[in-house]
């Protein structure tokens, strides 16, 4: 049967409490981290691994609120103190793990801990996390496996690798190839479940359980926990506890939203060239309803002087890395792009967000504007809509079970009165659509798309 956790509401207790391996609580010091978030004194005391057992988890929490760190140190806590034995024996006999074969192959990897991400950038996110959690720790590796990278990269990375973070149809592609052997992982964590169902990835969880049904523990993080959701939990766990705090209809205190009703796409690129001229801006994310657009509006926003570059899946792995990299450097400021971001950027210097063409379904509106307001700062959520955008902005607001402040600038004013009311809203609860938390169409295997603590 499974059990409803509620959030702490009493005294917060330090990392050290949560009766985490020494090594773990140096790291998350180092960090600067020093109080768990709600969602992490919740679930890390059910997940950890004591006396053989650790429980199976399902949890659903706010963007933002640390759910990486949440499921990373249980499991990595495991690592450190159940596989010191292999450890050490990977340290006596390195030549024997990794290094090619006499006809070139490379021994097949065999992790221990498998985190499942819908995405290229949230998987690259979350294995940085683990190795930050792993500075002081000796023995375990981290290894990233996602698509739009070539093997060789990553057949060297999964050498003795103790932990793999990947997105599923590469994962399943290197195991067909017999580069990574399934049998001995022990925990599997799947990172924004819903989202790898709306990807089309249900077939390949599947295959994936049937390869690690001898694993001992099964963690899975949504933002959701929607019938279908429900339907693959039950087919993959054992009777899992429930750990359900804030939810994705919660409100976004920290972050402040504005709507603005725009007469026509000219009057909505006025609006949006009046915000991006806002000194208060750190750096700001674009949302584009398609690559075209996001193409088209980030070569103009580059003519008009900005550091502005675009964000999309069309693009190669290796630039998509480097476009990221310059963001998080700060190099550049306006990062135009599709929902490909959505889930998959943690800057706390995002300081604004643009919804500049509507998302295809309403709870990304949700991870969208998540991508400001973090590292317990204050962020700005903004909006441009068109009339036809009526039903969009009602389910958004059905969805969130809050309204959308509308609000108008001087002089940009709409001269169309009807494009307020949004009287065809659908019902609360009836959605339209479907961490280091700091502070479209199904498509098979679409690459749409960190977080960890939260200050």
């Amino acid at each position: 049967m499974t059990t409803m956790i509620a959030a702490a509401s009493g005294r917060d207790s330090g990392f050290a409490a949560l009766d985490l391996a020494q090594a773990l609580v140096r790291a998350v010091t180092d960090l600067g981290f020093t109080q768990p978030t709600p969602v992490q004194q919740a679930a890390i005391p059910l997940a950890l691994m004591r006396d053989g057992a650790g429980a199976d988890l399902m949890v659903s929490s706010q963007t933002g609120s640390g759910k990486t760190a949440a499921y990373l140190l249980p499991v990595l806590d495991a690592l450190c103190r159940h596989g010191a034995v292999e450890a050490d024996r990977a340290e006596r006999a390195p030549e024997r793990r990794g290094r090619a074969g006499a006809r070139g192959r490379f021994e097949p990897a065999a992790p221990q801990a498998l985190v499942l991400c819908p995405t290229r950038e949230l998987a690259q996110q979350v294995a940085r996390d683990a190795v930050d959690l792993l500075r002081h720790t000796r023995g375990v590796r981290v290894a990233t496996v996602v698509g739009g990278m070539p093997y060789a990269v990553q057949l060297q990375r999964l050498a003795g690798a103790s932990v793999v973070v990947a997105t599923p149809g590469r994962l399943l592609d290197l195991h067909r190839g017999g580069h990574v052997r399934l049998a001995a992982v022990q925990h599997v964590v799947l990172d924004e479940a819903d989202r790898m169902l709306d990807l089309g990835f249900a077939e390949d969880l599947a295959e994936i359980h049937r390869l690690t049904e001898g694993r001992r523990q099964t963690l899975m993080f949504s933002a959701t926990f929607a019938p279908r959701v429900q339907a693959l939990a039950a087919r993959i766990m054992r009777d899992p506890q429930r750990v359900s705090l804030e939810t994705a209809q919660d409100r976004h205190t920290h972050i402040e939203q504005r709507l603005y009703w725009c007469d026509s796409p000219s009057h909505k690129r006025r609006v949006l060239d009046h915000w991006l001229r806002d000194e208060a801006i750190e750096q700001a994310i674009v949302f584009a309803s398609t690559q075209i657009e996001c193409d088209e509006l980030a070569q103009d926003l580059q003519q008009a002087g900005f550091a502005a570059v675009a964000l999309h899946g069309a693009l190669s792995q290796g630039l998509r890395n480097r476009r990221l990299q310059a963001l998080r450097q700060g190099q550049v400021q306006i990062l135009v792009a599709t929902d490909v971001a959505a889930r998959g950027i943690d800057v706390p210097t995002i300081t604004h967000v643009f919804n500049y063409g509507l998302p295809m379904k309403a709870e990304d509106y949700v991870h969208r504007i998540g991508r400001t307001g973090r590292a317990g700062r204050r962020g700005l959520a903004v909006t441009m809509a068109e009339p036809r955008d009526r039903r969009r902005i009602g389910a958004i607001e059905a969805f969130s079970r809050q309204p959308i402040p509308t609000q108008t600038i001087p002089g940009l004013e709409p001269r169309m009165p009807a494009a307020a009311p949004r009287s065809d809203r659908r019902p609360a609860g009836k959605p339209g659509g479907r961490g280091w938390g700091r502070g479209a169409p199904q498509a098979r295997r679409a690459e749409h798309a960190p977080r960890g603590f939260a200050r």
